[in-house]
């Protein structure tokens, strides 16, 4: 048997319905609400476990003047933070060949993925805005030869960074520099030495010349 309404009340039958849906939504809500009020807030026993945030977490230890100092080893294109110590053409031939031929080639060639690191500047053009092909070496794009000792001593070698003695960058240095014909193979590198090399690329860069702030950046 079919139960048929009148349109009037079919309607009024839907009403009450969404009525009763909402009032269910609403008093569930409310209810979820209250609960995790209780949960947080007011005198639960939540709540008074709490603890106050603190103002220090207490982790690690305060730095020691010997812990900077080992980390402390930049040095800036004027030489500022170059150590004692110096080191020799052959002395840097030596060392090149035990550690950093594997990478760099036994005249500094370049293996890839490893750079080239010797090629002299054939002029004065500087085309390598102009071609995107040209390989930048120490010799043909580094502006400073101070920079290249503080490279090599963070840096490399590639598997123990940080590993080589002062005297040993400055002749890894002095063996570089010579190789791309910059100084002489009698020339001593050293803290006074080597910031008087001029490199050949130095005049292609553009100076900083902002002011404020510190001195070297």
């Amino acid at each position: 048997m079919t139960t048929s309404y009148p349109c009037a009340s079919r309607a009024a039958v839907s009403r009450a319905a969404l009525a009763l849906s909402l009032s269910v939504a609403v008093f569930a809500c409310t209810t979820d609400r209250g609960e995790r009020a209780g949960e947080v807030g007011g005198d639960s026993p939540a709540a008074a476990r709490t603890p106050d945030a603190p103002s220090r977490l207490g982790l690690g230890t305060p730095a020691t003047p010997s812990m900077l100092a080992a980390i402390d080893i930049d040095a800036n294109a004027a030489g500022a933070g170059l150590p004692t110590g110096s080191g020799t053409y052959e002395e840097g031939a030596r060392l090149y060949a035990a550690g950093c031929a594997s990478c760099h080639g036994a005249r500094g060639e370049g293996i890839a993925p490893f750079p080239r690191l010797v090629s002299p500047a054939a002029d004065s053009t500087f085309r390598f805005g102009a071609d995107v092909k040209l390989v930048k070496t120490t010799g043909n794009y580094w502006p400073y030869a101070t920079t290249l000792y503080d490279y090599i001593h963070r840096a490399m070698p590639f598997a123990a960074p940080g590993s080589l003695q002062p005297n040993e960058v400055y002749a890894l240095v002095a063996f570089l520099l010579a190789e791309n014909r910059i100084i002489p193979r009698t020339a001593v590198m050293d803290a006074r030495t080597l910031p008087a090399v001029r490199m050949p690329a130095r005049d292609h860069f553009v100076r900083d010349d902002r002011t404020g702030g510190r001195g070297f950046r």
